[in-house]
């Protein structure tokens, strides 16, 4: 990893991490703006599977996976964002990150399990290519983001059985 050259994740590593990670985690809470007021609501209508986690699963679930998110961009940017490879890996990054709070939107916020599937799919192959561009930078900031994909994974199948059911 070329870090020779004056960032600012390598001249202010703490402070640039917690940004990172902060960061990550206040992205993370726009998706709440679409469940908090249908998990109690619209959700409990629902038909759900045996291994539907109980609710109070999710919040420090999503924490951790975010904070994971943001140590893992951090990695990527302290490669240098002068580089193409960097760009492009925090490019995707974005935009899975985007594709994350619009699973949200589209499943809580229109009500759509069927919508929310099509969302979660893609947002699957946007983490394992954001996975891969990851690797190509710093492999440690690709690592951190399989907890996620394993999550997505998990959900991805939560979501298609709450379709199913529903």
């Amino acid at each position: 990893m070329d870090v020779s050259h004056s960032s600012l994740p390598v001249r202010r590593p703490y402070s640039t991490l917690a940004g990172a990670i902060l960061g990550a985690e206040l992205l993370g809470a726009l998706g709440t703006v679409f469940t908090a007021s249908q998990i109690n609501t619209w959700y409990t209508t629902l038909a759900k599977p045996a291994f539907n986690p109980p609710n109070w699963v999710f919040g420090p679930v999503w924490t951790t996976l975010f904070a994971l998110m943001g140590a893992g961009a951090w990695l990527v940017w302290r490669g240098g964002f002068h580089r193409r490879a960097v760009r492009v890996a925090l490019a995707a990054f974005a935009l899975q990150f985007a594709l994350n709070i619009g699973w949200s939107a589209a499943f809580f916020g229109l009500e759509s399990p069927f919508l929310g599937l099509v969302t979660i799919a893609v947002l699957w192959v946007a983490i394992v290519a954001t996975i891969a561009l990851f690797d190509r930078v710093d492999r440690r900031a690709a690592l951190l983001l399989v907890p996620y994909l394993l999550w997505v994974s998990f959900a991805a199948l939560l979501n298609y059985e709450i379709w199913r059911l529903n």
